[in-house]
């Protein structure tokens, strides 16, 4: 695979990772601890079919075939480490989420999102 498009494969999987963890965040703010749940199951596949990618280009300086710099691929290893960074916080929310609805209904309150 050339090197474009192994970058593009990095840039279009990390950046549907990051949405869907963005989409979980929603999700758990309106009380879908389950769907959330599912869309960073969602996020973790595409951070690891981007994270294939970015193995290859390893693999292949590993064994002695050196890339050029290049900027595009600066800018992909920015967008996979944002979508790790993403789905990391994703988490922390999503738990906080339901820590609050959970309690909330042991109150007996309402929580409005």
């Amino acid at each position: 695979m050339e090197l474009e498009m192994i970058i593009m494969n990095i840039i279009n999987y990390s950046g549907e990772a990051r949405s869907l963890c963005m989409e979980g965040i929603s999700y758990a703010k309106k009380g879908d601890i389950n769907a959330a749940r599912i869309n960073i199951e969602k996020a973790n596949e595409k951070i690891g079919c981007a994270h294939k990618s970015q193995t290859k280009l390893i693999q292949l300086e590993a064994q002695g075939e050196k890339q050029k710099f290049s900027l595009l691929l600066v800018h992909a290893q920015d967008h996979l480490m944002n979508a790790i960074t993403t789905r990391d916080m994703a988490l922390e929310f999503i738990d906080l989420y339901e820590l609050v609805y959970n309690s909330s209904m042991v109150k007996g309150d309402r929580v409005n999102a």
